[in-house]
């Protein structure tokens, strides 16, 4: 329990000496928030409140994707940790445990696919053709997958159609719900079905209802989208997952530092229903990217670039 970072919080808040010192981080992590840069003296005294948390169980605390207090969980994560943010790109490690796969839900998955494979289901006759087809007509058997896809689908297209702009928060959030509450077999299905035509490219491309969660009237800077994405705790932190999971290595055979696909996979899920939500390019490729540009960023291209990489050539995704 000690690794939850809310449970680790009150422990740590009902011992004096770590209360002085966890409090000093907070007005640290505040002042960062802020974008108020710390004098000499004020960063010292920063970075030695950290370095006093040794021995608590803070330091080492994680959060999960699935808890009730996600929010408040990686705040108290961050706030202990405020010092590795200055790297800017490199938040060096994810906040969340990794999850061991839930055997129980494969089994549930698989039910319905047999369900659906069943002689009787002729409403089903073009999915041997289209698994994405197939994935949605399973996860439409499933209560849980199919109330939250529709949610999600309804908040989406809402204002598409008129004049109005849909709610790209609401849209985001009812996105975040399906991947973070769905059992991960039914999502990934979803959102990674291999495609052979571009019909079945076309609506693996438009899961995440693109019009309203991915793109824009103009594309805005990377750099820009990378700052919206460090003010928000959630997306600061599926970042640093992302970074941590899907590091590109030029020397190993599969490209991926950690070789744990399932892992960059989850953690590219995790992206989207943030700022920096990632999506297919086009209907005819697996090529992923962000909605942004490195146009204009000046002095700043290379850093620009380096965002736009993350997604755009990396070879672990």
């Amino acid at each position: 329990p000690s690794s939850d970072c809310v449970m680790a919080e009150q422990l740590c808040l009902s011992d004096s000496t770590c209360n002085a010192t966890y409090r000093t981080l907070e007005s640290c992590a505040l002042a960062k928030t802020h974008l108020l840069s710390l004098d000499h003296d004020s960063r010292v005294r920063c970075l030695n409140a950290e370095l006093d948390l040794g021995s608590s169980s803070l330091l080492h605390c994680k959060c999960h994707r699935r808890m009730k207090r996600q929010e408040h969980c990686l705040r108290i994560f961050w706030t202990v940790h405020s010092s590795m943010t200055d790297g800017y790109l490199n938040l060096e490690t994810s906040p969340y445990e990794n999850s061991a796969n839930e055997e129980h839900w494969k089994t549930d998955y698989n039910k319905l696919a047999a369900l659906v494979s069943g002689k009787n289901c002729s409403q089903f006759a073009g999915d041997a053709t289209n698994p994405c087809l197939r994935a949605t007509h399973i996860c439409n058997l499933s209560k849980k997958c199919f109330r939250l896809r529709t949610d999600y689908a309804s908040i989406c297209t809402k204002g598409a159609a008129s004049e109005d702009v849909c709610d790209r928060r609401k849209c985001h959030r009812g996105l975040r719900n399906f991947f973070e509450k769905v059992p991960e077999d039914f999502t990934k299905r979803i959102l990674f079905c291999p495609c052979q035509d571009e019909f079945c490219g076309e609506r693996r491309r438009k899961t995440i209802v693109p019009d309203c969660s991915f793109q824009h009237n103009t594309k805005p800077n990377c750099l820009w989208l990378l700052d919206s994405c460090l003010e928000d705790h959630i997306c600061k932190s599926r970042l640093a997952d992302f970074q941590q999971n899907c590091q590109p290595v030029d020397m190993s055979p599969d490209g991926c530092s950690l070789h744990d696909h399932a892992a960059c996979l989850q953690a590219y899920m995790g992206m989207i229903g943030t700022p920096m939500t990632p999506n297919y390019v086009s209907n005819s490729s697996v090529e992923v990217s962000l909605w942004c540009t490195c146009e204009n960023s000046g002095n700043q291209k290379e850093k620009c670039d380096q965002i736009l990489g993350m997604f755009e050539s990396n070879k672990c995704l």
